[in-house]
């Protein structure tokens, strides 16, 4: 999936990853009435921390990694993994406003066959059309570990999009990248255990 030549280290900021969560996280509800705003960071330890202490659990299984076509050959489409057999499970609350809050880890295999381990944070701004039906969308923030970059810690922030009716949901993320490496959709079922 990615090649390590073409991947450049050194554009990597730690710092604009720290940046970009709390940005990121500043979508947390702050009370208009709260004479002292809280801070960013304590807004998310918070809303980690209610997620982490939630009693609501969910299974997560693996079922597609599309590489887009545009960015790759056919041979090399061809010798790819796009059925990433694995499993997850996570944590998850609905906070005030009805938006979905996560905190999972999942296993599965690469498009190279390997096993990819993946830990992270989940956000969805929820939208319910109707009754047991619903949208998300949102960002997920986590670490990944692949073996074709010597299973060094890899994080990232991605887009996440969800349909959900009931307990199960359809979510996937979009990894972006350039030729030949990156852009792949990656999508997994969610089920709620409750």
């Amino acid at each position: 999936m990615y090649n390590l030549k073409n991947y450049q280290f050194s554009t990597i900021r730690p710092q604009k990853l720290l940046i970009a969560l709390i940005l990121s996280t500043s979508t947390l509800t702050v009370f208009a009435d709260d004479p002292v705003s809280t801070s960013v960071w304590s807004r998310t330890q918070d809303s980690l921390s209610q997620t982490w202490q939630s009693e609501n659990y969910e299974l997560y299984v693996p079922i597609n990694t599309w590489h887009n076509r545009n960015f790759y050959s056919k041979e090399k489409i061809e010798s790819f993994n796009e059925q990433p057999w694995g499993l997850g499970i996570g944590k998850y609350r609905f906070d005030d406003d009805g938006d979905w809050n996560g905190l999972y880890v999942m296993a599965f295999q690469d498009s190279h066959r390997n096993i990819e381990p993946l830990a992270g944070f989940g956000f969805q701004k929820i939208w319910r059309p109707i009754e047991n039906l619903r949208l998300g969308a949102g960002y997920t923030v986590g670490i990944t570990m692949r073996e074709d970059m010597h299973y060094i810690p890899l994080p990232g922030i991605l887009p996440l999009v969800s349909v959900e009716y009931k307990k199960m949901a359809l979510q996937s993320t979009y990894v972006p990248g350039g030729y030949g490496h990156g852009n792949i959709l990656f999508t997994w079922l969610r089920w709620q255990l409750e």
